[in-house]
């Protein structure tokens, strides 16, 4: 059973990220605030929910929620300050959009850099730990799978749709046969024989 909060305090946020491992798109986050008085049974990590589920907890998450909000860090800025610190900037980026200030925030994993003096606590596997996390990480998955599906449509040969920017066989087989678009991250490892891939 997943824990409501960790700190007690009344506006703890939980954030999370998605796409961290994406050869192609944005890498995407999510800030949580829920009430104490939340619980759903369905949630978890976003990872151990289907597709449907995800969807159908994004509406439970953003009706019951205090508030919430999402951040994309784009392709390009990914190249130029690597995927960890983009992934942290987008944490803090949707942390900054929410209308209720967090009276503390803890977040997946264990890197994080201080936001605006707020008190914070890195957990590891936290999203399959924490409703906050959980939600955060449901939200920003569903929307950066949102927007990887509408790019797809100008570039379906990749199958986003499906794969959403992952390494799959069949996406690195597509960056084999058709090169790589400007949504690919060209500082990622895009195929296995980097070498032979001309950039």
């Amino acid at each position: 059973m997943l824990l409501n909060t960790y700190s007690n305090t009344d506006f703890e946020c939980g954030t999370d990220e998605a796409g961290r491992g994406c050869l192609a798109g944005p890498v995407t986050a999510a800030a949580v605030i829920l009430p104490k008085t939340f619980y759903n049974e369905l949630l978890n990590d976003s990872k151990q929910l289907s597709e449907k589920k995800r969807f159908i907890l994004k509406d439970v998450i953003t009706n019951g929620c205090i508030c919430l909000a999402s951040a994309h860090i784009w392709q390009e800025e990914i190249d130029t300050i690597n995927i960890l610190n983009a992934s942290i900037k987008a944490m803090h980026n949707a942390i900054s959009k929410l209308i209720t200030k967090p009276t503390y925030i803890i977040v997946d994993g264990n890197k994080f850099k201080d936001y605006k003096n707020i008190m914070h606590k890195t957990i590891i596997k936290g999203d399959g730990k924490y409703l906050s996390i959980a939600a955060a990480s449901v939200i920003a998955k569903t929307v950066r799978d949102d927007y990887m599906n509408v790019i797809h449509n100008e570039f379906p040969m990749y199958n986003w749709k499906q794969n959403k920017g992952y390494p799959t066989k069949e996406h690195r087989d597509a960056i084999k046969k058709y090169g790589i678009t400007k949504y690919h991250r060209k500082s990622f490892r895009l195929l296995p024989e980097q070498l032979q891939l001309d950039l």
